[in-house]
């Protein structure tokens, strides 16, 4: 018996040890999500790699640049200083950051200072609602498209394939500076300055840094908290791939349109920005550029947005509309005209439109038209105008980012 008193004894202790060390991970942040007991063994949750410690050498890396270059340390070997930014293009912080990283590179570039910046987001792990910021995902060509855009004048590598790079620097939001001297030691890492809004920035942190390595002082500010979107890791693909599922789950409907009906979605009095889009089921291209307007849709739909489509079909023809819009997972507002006169809808939303399809649309609240296009429609211009077309609601300094060049 006594032995029996001894094993169960042992048996609750291990218990409590066990509950105790999974309570000082959540504490100490290594676990992203609760720990359940009938979770599989194997089945581990992904845990933010630490920042590189001051003093540590830079790692070295080997990374495709958006030029077309393979960068690594060596390529910048005869810098008397080395700043690795972590940056990237879905994320709002890193957008109003990126005017003033390029007048850091400016800066300190003719005094012996290179500047490189490192996407680590896999683009797979990117969700669409977190893209309602931006034009552009984290892949290396979306990448390209916004270093030509806003003319970076810095080498902008990925690593979002392997995220090998970024797990050994530990970069833990966008953007996130490191500081290196001239032996590539590190010297500080943190925010680029104390405020994303650019007028409160009162403490220029990373200029602090490099000036002190410069002169050959010691860094009075070593750390500094990065604030900004958090690394997008492998892991978070799964994240991903539940919202794509529940867009199948999502009701696909399509309302009948008369005239007057069309004509006061032109003076669009939603208070949204409208993005309006005429197409047809026999119209290889309109069909090509639905999953853009959808995945656009997608991406704005928690801001003042709203995507309508407006098939010139006749209404006989509704049963292979709906059956269209059901493959698309078509949940934005969908119109089918009422008239066996399509040129009668046509007219009343626009006059300057001759009546060919695709056609776009984006439309202010108020009724103004931002944009209007026939042929395939011009995602890029059209996200960037709807992006320009919102208020500074929740991000201020986002409206200013978009109505610059």
């Amino acid at each position: 018996m006594a032995g029996q008193r001894l094993a169960g004894v042992r048996t609750r202790l291990l218990i409590i040890g066990g509950v105790l060390s999974i309570a000082g991970l959540v504490a100490a942040g290594l676990t992203e999500r609760p720990v359940r007991a009938e979770a599989p063994a194997q089945a581990k949750p992904a845990i933010q790699p630490e920042p590189l410690a001051i003093g540590s050498a830079a790692p070295d890396f080997s990374l495709p640049g958006t030029d077309g270059k393979t960068y690594s340390l060596a390529s910048f070997k005869d810098s008397k200083a080395l700043a690795v930014i972590f940056t990237a293009v879905h994320c709002p912080t890193a957008e109003v950051y990126e005017g003033r990283i390029k007048k850091l590179v400016a800066d300190y570039r003719k005094r012996g200072v290179a500047f490189v910046a490192i996407q680590p987001n896999n683009a797979e792990a990117v969700r669409l609602d977190e893209m309602g910021y931006t034009d552009l995902g984290d892949s290396l060509e979306d990448m390209k498209v916004r270093a030509e855009h806003r003319q970076f004048n810095f080498p902008f590598l990925y690593d979002g394939e392997t995220q090998a790079i970024s797990k050994e620097y530990g970069p833990v939001a966008t953007p996130h500076i490191f500081v290196f001297d001239e032996q590539r030691k590190l010297r500080y890492h943190g925010r680029i300055d104390s405020n994303a809004r650019e007028a409160l920035a009162k403490v220029p942190d990373a200029r602090n840094a490099i000036d002190a390595v410069l002169a050959g002082t010691p860094v009075t500010v070593e750390k500094t908290p990065a604030v900004g979107c958090s690394v997008k890791w492998l892991d978070k693909k799964a994240s991903r791939d539940a919202e794509l599922a529940g867009f199948a789950k999502e009701p696909v409907s399509l309302e009948k349109v008369t005239i007057d009906q069309m004509k006061a979605l032109a003076a669009n009095t939603t208070g949204k920005t409208l993005l309006v889009n005429f197409w047809a089921t026999w119209c290889a291209p309109c069909l090509e550029e639905f999953p853009d307007l959808m995945n656009t849709w997608r991406m704005y739909r928690r801001r003042p947005f709203q995507l309508v489509t407006v098939t010139i079909n006749y209404p006989d023809e509704e049963k292979a509309v709906r059956a269209f819009l059901e493959t698309q997972k078509a949940s934005a507002r969908n119109l089918l005209p009422t008239s066996m006169d399509p040129s009668d809808f046509v007219l009343a939303l626009d006059k300057e439109w001759n009546g060919g399809v695709p056609y776009s649309m984006v439309i202010a609240p108020g009724g103004k038209v931002l944009y209007r296009g026939g042929g395939r429609v011009d995602i890029l211009k059209v996200r960037r105008t709807i992006l320009g077309s919102f208020p500074d609601d929740d991000y201020v300094g986002q409206n200013a980012y978009w109505n610059s060049k």
